[in-house]
């Protein structure tokens, strides 16, 4: 099932599992959040849902995996002959998008974060990683001593 969302002004088109980067929406990294400007929704070997101009009750519940900004863009202006230049810096703030789920009718997925679960898996490792460094060490002073 896909989906034609507006943010930010622009329209894209998401389907589950999709990643994508827009323009700043509120939020904390990790959470859910629902787009409900839903366009159309279609899906494969159906007709599609057209919204007049959104579909009612549809939308697109997606986790927010990074706030950053985009790349600098330098607006440069000059009038040749008259000594004007001005140079101004510009960066956009964006946010990433993971989609969990395209609903036609409103109702949320169950959830958990992918930011939760790749920081755990982190420190499981660590935790293990750290258990064999203290074994090795251990082991070694053993020989040492004799």
């Amino acid at each position: 099932m896909y989906a034609v969302i507006v943010t930010g002004g622009k329209q894209y088109r998401v389907g589950s599992g999709d990643r994508l980067t827009v323009e700043r929406l509120g939020g904390a990294v990790g959470s859910m959040i629902a787009l409900e400007r839903v366009l159309m929704i279609g899906e494969t070997g159906k007709a599609p849902v057209v919204g007049t101009p959104t579909v009612p009750k549809a939308a697109v519940f997606a986790e927010i995996l990074a706030q950053e900004k985009g790349d600098k863009i330098v607006v440069f202006k000059k009038r040749r002959r008259k000594n004007y230049r001005r140079r101004v810096g510009h960066r956009q703030e964006l946010t990433r998008l993971r989609i969990l789920d395209v609903s036609p009718t409103g109702k949320a997925p169950a959830f958990t974060p992918t930011v939760a679960k790749v920081k755990a898996q982190a420190q499981a490792q660590a935790q293990v990683k750290g258990k064999a460094q203290a074994k090795g060490k251990a082991k070694t002073k053993s020989k040492a001593k004799e």
